[in-house]
């Protein structure tokens, strides 16, 4: 195995040679049609080990799915080199992470996959003939309070849970191909409104856009580069932020901070708190809130059967 290589996959290694090393946080998609995904991987994979990247990537016939954490020195130069992959990655947006003071990923995962997000529409087949709408941030403050327009969070419970856009609809799901299948049942009556979808860096929105308009919604808008693109956008411009509360990453990270907002409870005492933790017992594993107060007792348990259980192996 190559020195890169090691790299690549040593924790160790990554932690002891590179911890002063300056590293953001990166994600970004494309849905376009991939004839052969096996030759995208092998080029990606060679990107990633000549660059030490980071990360977790999802090749297939219908796109791109990248969420990594590289060298900022490298950035522009992996931009160029994404974009030179296929001729439908020409100018790709690339969201930078808000918080990039913590490492996101330290491993390496390239996989090729049937869908690029899992989302149980097997029949559905992408319509270049519908277009996606775009919002900037500024475009998303005049329309988050005005009557004709609502907001839809294409995001899972547990994400929404500690930071979301005030009086967004939540479909109350915990995975994405649900959210699909309910959706009608909850903006059939905001048809003739304009309708704004949101999520985190915005492939949900992408796929469920299309959806919507082959189900007969035309005023169907996402923003863009979802709730990152949104923050950054207003950073950028210095426009008034909106987004209360933490956005949810699916990563070591588990959160970047928004505001100050506390929006969510401890699962156990049920004291304001927004900290997800996953139970460390490994047979149950499950993503909870607890509170620094319930840690100390619990130390990270989610309730006193998985500690027990955990101490009489």
């Amino acid at each position: 195995m190559s020195c890169i290589s090691n790299f690549i996959y040593n924790k160790k290694y990554l932690k002891k040679n590179f911890k002063n090393y300056l590293r953001i946080n990166i994600s970004l998609y494309k849905y376009f049609f991939i004839e052969n995904p096996e030759i995208i991987k092998k080029k990606i994979k060679s990107l990633c080990h000549k660059l030490k990247i980071f990360g977790r990537i999802y090749i297939s016939y219908e796109g791109i799915n990248i969420q990594a954490n590289i060298l900022k020195k490298y950035f522009d130069i992996i931009k160029k080199k994404i974009s030179n992959l296929h001729q439908d990655l020409k100018n790709i947006h690339i969201n930078v992470g808000i918080d990039n003071s913590r490492i996101s990923f330290n491993t390496l995962s390239v996989k090729i996959k049937k869908r690029i997000i899992f989302d149980g529409l097997d029949s559905f087949k992408l319509n270049k003939n519908f277009k996606n709408k775009y919002l900037n941030s500024q475009e998303v403050n005049n329309l988050l309070y005005n009557k004709e327009a609502i907001f839809i969070d294409m995001r899972n419970n547990y994400e929404h849970k500690i930071g979301h856009f005030k009086n967004a609809i939540l479909m109350n799901t915990s995975i994405f191909r649900e959210q699909l299948k309910k959706i009608f049942k909850y903006i059939s009556k905001y048809k003739k409104k304009k309708i704004v979808l949101y999520c985190t860096g915005g492939i949900r929105c992408e796929k469920t856009s299309l959806w919507m308009q082959k189900n007969g919604y035309k005023n169907v808008y996402q923003i863009r580069g979802g709730i990152i693109g949104y923050i950054n956008d207003c950073i950028k411009k210095n426009h008034s932020i909106h987004f209360l509360g933490k956005n949810f990453v699916f990563d070591l990270r588990l959160y970047e901070t928004i505001t100050e907002h506390i929006l969510s409870y401890c699962n156990q005492c049920y004291r304001k708190s927004d900290y997800y933790v996953n139970c460390i017992n490994n047979r149950c594993n499950i993503l909870f809130i607890q509170c620094l107060f319930c840690s100390k007792i619990y130390r990270s348990f989610c309730s006193k059967k998985c500690y027990i259980e955990f101490h009489c192996k």
